[in-house]
């Protein structure tokens, strides 16, 4: 079966075809206008995707060689999201599914980004149960996945998303959007020891949720002490500043995630969604993993970390076919 898949939840447009559960065209669009804002402001993406979103259409289909009669499912990101951004995939997903006759599904967004682990994948690469840890500008969570479609919260941000914090503290710096990808680029430059100058916010001992707000107050004073010094904040301290951010969200994550893998006793654990792309991230949940002796997954490509059609197109074939 042929699916066309929308994914319009923030600033990403993005049309997928799939062959089932295979991906064989993607076409995304990344909004950059929010640079200038350091973060995403409605409106201006909802109508960044009414912009993308044909364009988009037309690429995904030529590049499957298909046309639009031969889909046989159309599937959209529904929740959560940003309203205006969903609705502009809502309303072409349903126009187009009501206009030609196909069957359409709307499609939960953090499920898909869990699902993006099954993409370039076999079904028996994931064992149940499994412990998935999302991170996200809007979302750090935690889930027990017992099977494919019961998914359970352990844990979450009592404030601040990781990703969010990632985003607060590159405006801070003076650099872009996406936080995360800036932060990471500018701390691969750091040469010097590991000092440990901002807080490890792990919460008390066994929990399973998580805290950023205070480690972004502390960064902010930091750097606040560093501005009235002008010539403290140098490029070589910036370069600093992110190493060491980095280095504490990198261990908070990788250290609550087997923390729930051991409490949960699981044998596999799963990474999803932008932060997902972190190479440091990985690297250290890897090697938790491996001392351990946990089976680790993320996605198999940046792309699937990211906002894309592809995940949605996955979860909306395991449904289908379960019906």
């Amino acid at each position: 079966m042929y699916i066309l898949a929308f994914e319009t939840s923030c600033d990403d447009t993005s049309v997928a075809v799939m062959r089932d559960k295979v991906c064989i065209s993607l076409s995304t669009r990344t909004q950059l206008e929010h640079s200038a804002t350091g973060g995403v402001v409605p409106e201006v993406a909802a109508r960044s995707h009414a912009n993308a979103i044909f364009p988009c259409i037309d690429d995904a289909l030529w590049d499957a060689g298909i046309h639009l009669s031969d889909i046989d499912l159309i599937a959209c990101t529904d929740h959560p999201g940003l309203a205006p951004s969903l609705l502009t995939g809502l309303v072409v997903a349903e126009t187009l599914a009501l206009s030609s006759g196909k069957p359409m599904m709307r499609i939960d967004h953090i499920e898909s980004h869990i699902f993006a682990n099954f993409l370039e994948r076999k079904e028996s690469d994931i064992i149940f149960p499994s412990v998935v840890l999302t991170v996200s500008g809007g979302h750090t969570e935690l889930y027990i996945w017992n099977s494919l479609y019961d998914l359970e919260m352990i844990g979450q941000t009592h404030d601040d998303a990781a990703g969010e914090c990632f985003d607060k503290v590159s405006k801070m710096l003076g650099m872009g959007f996406p936080g995360w990808k800036k932060i990471a680029d500018l701390a691969e430059k750091y040469i010097g020891e590991y000092e440990g100058i901002f807080p490890l916010v792990l919460l008390y001992k066994e929990s399973l949720d998580f805290s950023f707000s205070g480690l972004k107050s502390a960064v902010k004073r930091y750097i606040d002490i560093q501005i009235a010094t002008p010539e403290w904040l140098t490029p070589e301290k910036k370069i600093q500043i992110a190493y060491e951010f980095e280095e504490v969200v990198t261990d908070i994550l990788s250290k609550k995630l087997m923390r729930a893998a051991e409490q949960k006793d699981t044998k596999m654990i799963l990474l999803a969604w932008g932060v997902s792309a972190n190479t440091k991230l990985k690297k250290k949940i890897k090697t938790l993993a491996d001392i351990a002796h946990v089976s680790f997954l993320a996605p198999t490509q940046i792309i699937y970390s990211m906002d894309n059609a592809a995940m949605v197109g996955a979860r909306a074939y395991y449904e289908w076919s379960s019906r």
